[in-house]
């Protein structure tokens, strides 16, 4: 055979591949349900309260986002409006009540061009009202005192100044220009309203998965990964001790190991890191353009006593009611002997670009935050990037000893039991820095709930903490900010995270009311707040017969390799090595189940995975934590090493919607309903391709 021919074999080889690939990645999106972000918000982007109860004028009771002055005032608004036409009157109160409905912040586009008038349903199909022509029907020759519909038009036709009583007509030329401007089909990323509060298909739901399939890829014990930001197929892993590893995440199905050499860390920060049972390198995050930059962060624990430069401002102080000198009797550790930090690192100058570097430089850059610590746990520590706004999130616990005696959680001066959210591309001047009393160097994005409250701490975005423990964006729908919150002796919680929330504790733990054993800085009584309750959670008595627990929060599972866990949020159990699949039922509702997911190890898998004596399932002992990469397959770092979810059918899992090829063939005879595409059709799409390529290149 020539150089020719064999290049074009293997060119021919090379194109079926990419060929394969695309075909099965077509039919698996129409497999996949659509993206969507429908979760419950308000138009402040706030979640909808509970607090409220039925409201009187405007139709809505439960979790509303009207409060009973608000109401108040929407039924003086009606009234003003005059209109004598009864369906009229009736379609123009449920329009201007929409504020209060619990999915307003989509229903008025708020993450977009905000609205005066909600999305009107509109749709065509034959037999299916419209609402929006309703409304033209019923309010077209109709006056309107101050209409909500005018101030829409005002950029789009030439309406006289100042008019405040108006019909349809005189605003609109046609039902058509009406509904174009107002109306808007119903659908999965979006819901329309049709004159009643929002509400789901009850029947749509997403079933769990039979059983998820893992494989083992590395014997590392990692409590952090992170996919490396240039989109290649790298991650970043740490430990506790303070080294991160630069590794390469094999091809599904290709039988390789996690590419590590554990020998040379991409950065190692031991001697910078204070590390003790809990204590350590809690969290990494790798700016959103660090293949440029090359910035990166890592939050960990330091000692004073050991590193001159562990030093900062104490969690307990006189603004938050606090004495230090009154701590050491209900905690063994020296008060703020320990710290928090978020320091800065850099890549830069260690290759060619900061995306080729391999190795980064241990000397700090510059520290963003640092916090001493009142006790020695509950101090979270994770770090990342929101994926819309770029700015960083910190997850700070309750600052530990039982109960927070000390109330931090609820504290509203206090940034322990917080979720932080800070901007670090952008550094404050020392007059901004006086002015808002900042604990560290770093700026405060100006859309942050609290910037203008005198009475918060102006970092925090979420209040009402005991210890989160890893909280992820979905990657689909950045709206979905989930957060798994550890306990304490008798409920685990997932959250889902909205500006301004407060989460409860230490009035509650989960949705049950909490009474701590000591208040020396003093109560929050439950009647003064307005908490949002978990998505998900389980009671200690649930999981094992000791009673521990402490949750693992994961990921929404994004990947195309298990299509029949798409969707799904993932988390676990630290001591019990438990795996939850959750979906919401109805889809987009913010209303989950869950299910305690069966899960085995691949018989092929890379290296061979412990059992569990007497069993067949892995023994993956304590979940730390869980990953994702690039492509969005979902990790497991556990103590025994790093796992990933496969295809199902390699543990013999059924899923009618896997397509197998002779490519990846199952480790057992696949169960009935896959679909296989047989050599002879995949010639047939070469060919069309190679047509294709033949004609329009």
């Amino acid at each position: 055979m020539s150089i020719f021919s064999s290049h074009l074999f293997h060119t021919l080889n090379s194109m079926e591949n990419v060929v394969t690939n695309l075909c099965l990645f077509c039919l698996l999106l129409l497999l996949l349900p659509s993206p969507s972000s429908s979760y419950p918000l308000c138009t402040n982007l706030r979640q909808p309260s509970s607090k409220t109860g039925s409201l009187s004028f405007c139709p809505y009771n439960g979790k509303v986002c009207c409060s009973r002055a608000q109401d108040v005032q929407l039924q003086k608004q009606f009234e003003a409006m005059n209109i004598s036409h009864s369906s009229c009157a009736s379609a123009v109160k449920s329009i201007i009540c929409a504020t209060c409905d619990p999915f307003s912040a989509k229903l008025f586009n708020v993450d977009s061009e905000p609205r005066s008038v909600p999305v009107l349903c509109n749709s065509t199909a034959a037999n299916n009202d419209s609402f929006c022509s309703s409304v033209w029907e019923s309010c077209q020759d109709v006056l309107i005192l101050n209409s909500p519909f005018a101030p829409a038009l005002q950029s789009k036709a030439a309406v006289p100044q100042n008019v405040t009583v108006s019909k349809l007509t005189d605003l609109w030329q046609s039902e058509s220009d009406f509904c174009n401007a107002f109306g808007g089909a119903s659908s999965e990323s979006s819901p329309c309203f049709n004159g009643e509060p929002v509400s789901f298909n009850n029947t749509d739901a997403l079933p769990p998965p039979k059983g998820m399939c893992l494989e083992k890829i590395g014997n590392g014990s990692y409590i952090n990964m992170v996919a490396h930001p240039d989109g290649s197929n790298r991650a970043f892993f740490s430990n506790l001790a303070g080294k991160i590893w630069l590794a390469t995440i094999p091809e599904q199905d290709s039988g390789e190991v996690l590419g590590v050499d554990e020998s040379s860390p991409f950065v190692d920060l031991t001697d910078q890191v204070y590390l003790d049972t809990s204590f350590g390198m809690m969290g990494m995050a790798f700016h959103p353009n660090f293949a440029t930059n090359g910035r990166f962060f890592a939050s960990f624990n330091c000692d004073k006593e050991k590193s001159p430069g562990c030093s900062g401002r104490c969690a307990c102080n006189s603004d938050v009611a606090c004495d230090p000198s009154q701590l050491g009797s209900l905690d063994s550790g020296e008060v703020c002997k320990y710290h928090i930090v978020v320091a800065e690192y850099t890549a830069n100058g260690t290759a060619s670009s900061p995306s080729m570097a391999d190795k980064a430089r241990p000397r700090e850059v510059q520290r963003i935050f640092t916090l001493g610590l009142p006790f020695t746990s509950n101090h979270g520590g994770q770090i990342l990037f929101g994926p819309d706004d770029g700015h960083m999130y910190i997850m700070l616990g309750d600052g530990g000893s039982k109960g927070d005696p000390y109330n931090f959680a609820q504290n509203k001066k206090s940034l322990l039991g917080k979720i932080m959210r800070i901007d670090v591309n952008k550094f404050p001047s020392e007059d901004e820095m006086a002015k808002l009393e900042l604990w560290g160097n770093y700026s405060i994005p100006k859309d942050n709930p609290y910037l203008e409250d005198k009475g918060m701490q102006p970092e925090i975005w979420a209040y009402g903490f005991r210890n989160p423990w890893r909280c992820s964006f979905d990657s689909e729908r950045p709206s979905y900010f989930m957060c798994a919150d550890v306990g304490q002796d008798q409920y685990e919680e997932v959250d889902i995270i909205s500006k301004g929330g407060n989460y409860g504790w230490r009035v509650y733990e989960g949705p049950q009311g909490f009474v701590p054993q000591k208040t020396p800085g003093g109560n929050t009584s439950a009647d003064s707040i307005d908490p949002i309750f978990p998505v998900l959670g389980y009671s200690h008595s649930n999981i094992n017969k000791l009673g521990s627990a402490a949750i693992s929060g994961g990921f929404f599972y994004r990947s195309k390799t298990d299509p029949c866990t798409y969707g799904s949020y993932l988390y676990g159990d630290l001591y019990a090595s438990h795996i939850w699949a959750a979906s919401e039922t109805p889809r987009n509702s913010g209303n989950f189940t869950t299910s305690d997911t069966p899960f085995s190890c691949a018989p092929d898998s890379p290296i061979k995975c412990d059992l569990v004596p007497n069993s067949d399932l892995p023994a993956l002992e304590y979940i730390f934590s869980f990953g994702q990469d690039n492509t969005k397959d979902v990790f497991i770092l556990t103590q025994s090493g790093v796992y990933r979810i496969v295809r199902p059918s390699r543990c013999n899992y059924a899923c009618s919607k896997e397509v197998v090829t002779s490519r990846n063939p199952p480790a057992a005879a696949p169960s009935h309903g896959y679909l296989v595409l047989p050599h002879s059709v995949m010639k047939l799409l070469l060919l069309a391709f190679l047509l294709f390529l033949v004609i329009f290149l």
